[in-house]
């Protein structure tokens, strides 16, 4: 095999772990949707993560392109941080929490600064409070078939060509899903069942919980107020409402990552650890040109029209005071970030971490 070989061989399977890593973003924005894949699927006994971080990988093969990536993350308002004092003239202040929603022991324990917040908070605010009753959270989804499943005759098949119908039939049986069975399933319901890594769904299947929950089931336990900002039913929605064909796409290409498939959790989890959030569209837009329109599409969709609705549901409970708002990290950045948005609305919002 030759140099230019090895070298074309390792960009590609960066490029396409880049891919992977846009697509799941499908997946790690939503909380709901991670209690769907993990309640849908069976893992096998408590195992370790072994991924790589794909920006170390990226630094040895491609440091230019790497530094690329940082100087428009830096150009990304409010890139950095987790953890955000939001104050008001009158009002007790509050704070805003970017989460991960995985298991990872990593996520799941809060920096000082964080459990400060928390411990002194008098009412804990999540995505959606439906992630806290699995059986009730299905009830609700199933009351909506439409968004769960495919329209008229259409089915998954009838979606792909011959060659990507081959890889998903493939690895679908090779995680003991018979294709049959989820032929007329939303592509996107299909990606959260086979994206999310073996060691993360032992981990689940042990009792942990996604760091989102644990923090609801930590309030309760503690006597604090418990809120949640959206529905499982509003997030499903806000999913759908995305083309068919960018679902299909995030699909195939994930199962195409196969093994790789622990790498793009753990450089999420990496970037989470540095609080580095900044970077993550970058990562995914620059080294996927060929993408761009198809991601700003879902950056629209599923972070900045959120985003919006987040702030007009939190502000009742900043203006009572006393709040620790925990919302997908993805969410905090940027010129339409909550961190911005809050901003306009009038409250100072101050990095605290």
């Amino acid at each position: 095999m030759s140099k230019a070989t090895v070298i074309a061989d390792k960009a590609s399977g960066i490029a396409l772990g880049v891919i992977a890593l846009a697509n799941l973003l499908f997946v790690i924005s939503f909380a709901i949707v991670l209690l769907i894949g993990a309640s849908t699927v069976k893992a096998a006994a408590l195992q370790a993560c072994t991924g790589e971080n794909l920006l170390q990988q990226l630094e040895k093969e491609d440091p230019g392109k790497l530094a690329e990536l940082r100087l428009e993350a830096a150009r990304t308002p409010n890139g950095q941080g987790l953890l955000w004092k939001v104050e008001k003239d009158g009002v007790e202040p509050s704070f805003l929490f970017g989460t991960i929603h995985l298991t990872d022991e990593r996520v799941t324990k809060l920096t000082a600064e964080a459990q400060a917040a928390f411990d002194d908070a008098r009412t804990v605010v999540i995505e959606t409070t439906d992630i806290l009753d699995e059986k009730q959270a299905a009830i609700s989804l199933m009351s909506h078939p439409e968004l769960m499943m495919l329209p008229g005759t259409t089915t998954l098949k009838s979606l792909l060509s011959p060659e990507d119908a081959e890889v998903v039939n493939q690895a679908l049986e090779e995680r003991g899903i018979p294709p049959g069975s989820v032929a007329k399933m939303q592509p996107w319901l299909l990606t959260s069942m086979v994206s999310i890594p073996a060691c993360e769904f032992s981990r689940r299947r042990s009792g942990l919980e996604v760091l989102d929950a644990k923090l609801a089931r930590d309030a309760e336990a503690a006597g604090k107020a418990i809120a949640g900002l959206e529905t499982a039913v509003s997030q499903l929605r806000a999913m759908a409402s995305l083309p068919l064909e960018l679902h299909v796409e995030g699909l195939v290409q994930t199962l195409k990552l196969g093994d790789r498939l622990d790498d793009v959790f753990e450089t999420m989890i990496a970037l989470y650890e540095a609080r580095d959030i900044g970077i993550i569209w970058p990562l995914a837009k620059t080294m996927v040109p060929s993408a761009k329109n198809g991601y700003a599409e879902f950056e629209q969709v599923m972070v900045v029209t959120r985003n919006h609705g987040m702030v007009e549901n939190a502000e009742p409970h900043l203006d009572a005071g006393g709040a620790f708002i925990a919302v997908g990290a993805l969410h905090l950045p940027g010129e339409e970030g909550l961190v911005a948005l809050l901003r306009q609305a009038g409250y100072r919002v101050t990095r605290a971490d």
